[in-house]
């Protein structure tokens, strides 16, 4: 079994910055994708931005340029660095993995328990 347990998150003003964590626990062979969702009340569920096993990377238009997702494959550990946060970026963030396991070698999609951000005044 695999957990993905979230940190970071929290009330900011607008233009502040936040830094999220996600890492990974658990019968881990490797981590393909992983990436960071978010859902504002009312609304669906929606991806920010994803980052590869190779590095690559992709985001949500409304967040180019503000934020940016990395990770560190040696502690199974995702980051989004948020910045010049607007009130329209306030949602729960969930993180979410592609994830091969130990036993047996099988890739699992996973689900972090979401953290809130509000970005207001």
């Amino acid at each position: 079994q695999v957990q993905l347990v979230e940190s970071g998150g929290g009330l900011v003003q607008p233009g502040g910055s936040l830094r999220l964590s996600c890492a990974a626990s658990g019968s881990i062979f490797t981590i393909n994708r992983m990436g960071w969702y978010r859902q504002a009340p009312g609304k669906q569920r929606e991806l920010v931005a994803a980052i590869f096993s190779g590095g690559s990377t992709n985001y949500a238009d409304s967040v180019k340029g503000r934020f940016a997702i990395f990770r560190d494959n040696a502690k199974n550990t995702v980051y989004l660095q948020m910045n010049s946060l607007k009130p329209e970026d306030t949602a729960v963030y969930y993180c979410n993995a592609d994830v091969v396991g130990t036993m047996p070698l099988r890739e699992y999609n996973y689900w972090g328990q979401g953290t809130q951000v509000t970005v207001s005044s």
